[in-house]
């Protein structure tokens, strides 16, 4: 039917992996790094389209090395062989994990020391934003014997740019909950709990093709909420509250990221006004977005709407930040982030205020840099906070 004519297709061609290989290959060269060293499921599965819920478990370390001129190889355990002769890596090297005393290591050490190293040095995921997914006295066994740098801004600049096929799977979850949040209206009801309110979204997004809804929080109260990233919880809806219901669906391995709100009675004119400027604030962040200009700028041309209608700043630190992959990647729509826009970016608009009752309003949508400036991912929010009567 129409639905399914719309759905992406799964996985990723050839190609696409070819593509991201040699642009990590370039940005190797540049940084003088003999090969790529990853232990995260993120980093895995986009240099090899390895996507298993096995990561759920934290029993096995996985490993993939990205020599400088050549193809990857993957140091795994056992239990992955099959998954991974189903990608397009070649070189597989597998042990019967979880060995504690020698879980991988000497296999992978085997692995990095075959690799040429004209620079003397490997990159690892140090930075920001980034885990060590293994033991850290297996990695500290490895320092004694290799020299790492830190490779973590490396693989930002990579991973920024999403290409035609990530957009379409994540435009794909972004008008998905769109159009889930957009019927949400029909089931909400004063006297069930959050929890039960959010459930009927979950399943609803489910069905609408999300492949799961692993990030669903939600927060309420008379004419407003406080804390937003707890929830949902027991907590009746009752008359006059404000709810907001922020999600993360995911399909085929990437998050939408946005949020809505909902009034249960006509809102006053303090969540009227809080509502309408948050609102503009998204605006003006969608305006201001252009390649060539930074995150930086998202955040001031924002915080200006916001500081004119004489509201108060949320100190949460950042009005928005990249996604795809993760539910949050980077860059930061943050005062002291200067990251400059280029076409393929993904990004989350996310300004908030708070009301000088003490209630907060934020409000969230998804948009994608493009050639002549943004692309709304997701279904803009109504212009007025719909009322559930």
């Amino acid at each position: 039917d129409e639905h399914n004519m719309l759905i992406p297709k799964r996985g990723f061609s050839l190609t696409e992996y070819e593509n991201r290989l040699t642009r990590i290959h370039s940005l190797m060269a540049e940084q003088k790094i003999d090969a790529l060293f990853l232990c995260t499921e993120p980093e895995i599965r986009y240099f090899s389209g390895f996507m298993t819920q096995f990561w759920e478990s934290p029993t096995r370390p996985w490993f993939l090395v990205i020599p400088l001129e050549n193809m990857p190889i993957a140091v795994i355990p056992e239990i992955g062989m099959e998954g991974m002769k189903n990608t397009w890596i070649k070189d597989i090297r597998t042990w019967p994990a979880p060995q504690p005393e020698n879980d991988g290591i000497t296999l992978l050490s085997q692995a990095l020391s075959e690799i040429p190293k004209p620079y003397g040095q490997l990159g690892a995921l140090m930075g920001h934003e980034t885990q060590l997914r293994m033991p850290l006295i297996d990695f500290q066994k490895l320092q004694k014997k290799f020299n790492f740098i830190d490779a973590s801004k490396l693989m930002r600049k990579l991973r920024n740019i999403k290409s035609q096929e990530e957009i379409k799977k994540i435009r794909f979850i972004c008008q998905q909950t769109s159009e889930g949040f957009e019927a949400l209206p029909q089931t909400l009801k004063v006297g069930k709990t959050e929890y039960e309110n959010c459930q009927q979204l979950k399943i609803d997004l489910l069905e609408r093709g999300a492949d799961s809804v692993p990030y669903l929080i939600a927060s309420s109260g008379k004419h407003g909420y406080k804390g937003i990233i707890m929830g949902p919880t027991e907590r009746v809806i009752e008359k006059d509250d404000i709810l907001i219901i922020d999600t993360g669906a995911k399909f085929d391995g990437y998050f939408c990221d946005f949020d809505r709100n909902f009034a249960f009675s006509p809102p006053g004119t303090e969540v009227q006004q809080a509502y309408n400027l948050v609102y503009k604030a998204t605006d003006a962040g969608f305006f201001a977005a252009h390649p060539g200009a930074t995150t930086s700028d998202l955040w001031h041309a924002m915080s200006s709407v916001l500081e004119n209608g004489a509201s108060q700043l949320n100190q949460i630190g950042r009005m928005g930040h990249g996604i795809g992959m993760q539910l949050t990647e980077g860059p930061s729509v943050a005062p002291n982030d200067e990251t400059i826009l280029e076409v393929g970016m993904v990004l989350t608009l996310e300004p908030s205020m708070t009301m000088v009752t003490g209630k907060q309003m934020v409000h969230e949508e998804n948009i994608v840099i493009t050639e002549d400036g943004a692309e709304y991912l997701s279904k803009r929010a109504p212009r007025e906070i719909p009322v559930i009567i």
